[in-house]
């Protein structure tokens, strides 16, 4: 384990490898599933969850997380976090008592206990009905998934104009051009794409509502997911894919990856790591389906359309009347949801741009550094890949031009979700 970790963190407590005995599971029964199907806490819960605290396993605290997620009591919330302190040997701070815990449980990389996901998947669906084909067996590990704190986005393909309890996907948005765009104000945050020769500026104003576009461009169909908390927008191909599986229709789910949105697809059900752009559940993960990137540059309106004076962009109404600015408000401190420790490379909310490199290594640029290298002249080059300007902000390309794919997002969302990754140094 990092010395890093045992800094911010403490040493994890010893864990145990025997499976749960039946009278254990009995007590996870009914403090963690009969409390939710019920909507009661009484003692015969608060008996449960004494039996749980006195075990000394550390994996139930999962489980304890799980069900404080959702939890409206502060006296609840307090005999919840008593018992996870219990299990963890650690006091959970009470003012922020689940996203301490959790980031206690990933950071030390506490395993799930025995059948974790039937538990979670009875505390999560039965109180959002909608989750009830999410949370399957697959490729992903249920620890790191938590509630974003909305509904998910069911509505089926092309209503979207149609309102929702959720965060809003947008499918087949309508565009103006350049010239007609007199919304839009030359310093606001845009994410280009370039496609065949054609170019499209999605306001981030936009994306901060919508976090889901479902679009083509160039010809191309794409699945253009923006996730707030990670400062990240990505553009996955959704055509090209092999024989028997139709254009996935990207959906957000309401749920979290360790701060990153789960998507998933409307069609199959199938969730996807978001980051990494492969099916991890459901039909699509069984014929182990992986999207590739277009390239996604961030940079401001005026900088986009000055090079691309020919571009289209979505219609205002597409923010639906609201003008957010998540990045410089509610996590300026830092991630407001459970990401437990972070690579100590580079600070949490750093840009960097991040690619893949030929062979398959993953590489991230400070942003910051690069763009000043860039302007002097300098060239920067990893393996096949090259950095350049396009457009005020920077992409990066092969080096016969051809897009790799990259994006801009925060350091602590790359460096997660590519643990092994290369930082460039000057």
């Amino acid at each position: 384990m990092p010395e890093y970790v045992i800094e911010e963190f403490g040493h994890p407590p010893d864990l145990p490898t025997d499976p749960l005995s039946p009278a254990m599971q009995f007590a996870l029964r009914v403090a963690f599933v009969d409390s939710v199907v019920l909507s009661t806490w009484d003692e015969n819960q608060k008996l449960a969850l004494a039996e749980i605290a006195s075990s000394g396993d550390p994996r139930l605290a999962w489980i304890i997380s799980d069900l404080m997620r959702f939890v409206p009591s502060e006296q609840l919330n307090t005999e919840l976090t008593t018992a996870a302190s219990a299990l963890l040997g650690k006091e959970i701070r009470l003012d922020n008592s689940w996203g301490d815990l959790t980031d206690h449980l990933i950071a030390w990389d506490i395993p799930a206990p025995p059948e974790y996901l039937s538990y979670k998947r009875s505390i999560f669906t039965n109180i959002v009905p909608g989750w009830e084909h999410i949370f399957v067996e697959g490729d992903i590990d249920w620890r790191m998934v938590s509630w974003g704190g909305v509904l998910i986005d069911d509505r089926p393909y092309d209503t979207t104009d149609n309102g929702c309890n959720c965060i809003p996907a947008a499918d087949n948005p309508q565009t103006s051009s350049a010239e007609d765009a007199t919304w839009l104000q030359d310093d606001d945050v845009v994410f280009g794409i370039s496609i065949n020769g054609e170019h499209r500026a999605y306001p981030r104003r936009i994306m901060e509502v919508r976090e889901m576009v479902n679009d083509t461009l160039g010809g191309r169909d794409l699945g253009i997911p923006y996730c707030t908390l990670c400062g990240v927008a990505q553009a996955y191909f959704t055509d090209g894919l092999p024989e028997g599986i139709e254009r996935p229709i990207l959906r957000t789910s309401g749920l979290l990856n360790r701060s990153n949105k789960v998507m998933y697809d409307l069609n199959t059900y199938s969730v996807f790591d978001t980051f990494l752009g492969h099916a991890v559940t459901g039909p699509l993960a069984e014929k182990g389906l992986q999207l590739d990137q277009a390239t996604v540059i961030t940079t401001d309106w005026g900088a986009w359309k000055a090079e691309y004076p020919d571009t289209t962009v979505l219609l205002e109404r597409y923010a639906l009347g609201r003008d957010p600015d998540f990045r410089n408000g509610r996590d300026a401190n830092g991630p407001i949801f459970p990401i437990g420790d972070v690579d100590p490379r580079l600070p949490v909310h750093e840009d960097i741009i991040g690619v893949v490199t030929a062979s398959g290594k993953p590489v991230a640029f400070q942003r910051s550094t690069a763009l000043l290298a860039l302007q002097r002249g300098d060239e920067i080059v990893v393996e096949n890949v090259r950095l350049e300007i396009t457009a005020g902000g920077i992409r990066a390309v092969g080096k016969d031009g051809s897009d790799l794919g990259s994006h801009q997002a925060f350091w602590f969302a790359w460096s997660q979700f590519h643990p092994d990754t290369e930082l460039w140094q000057r």
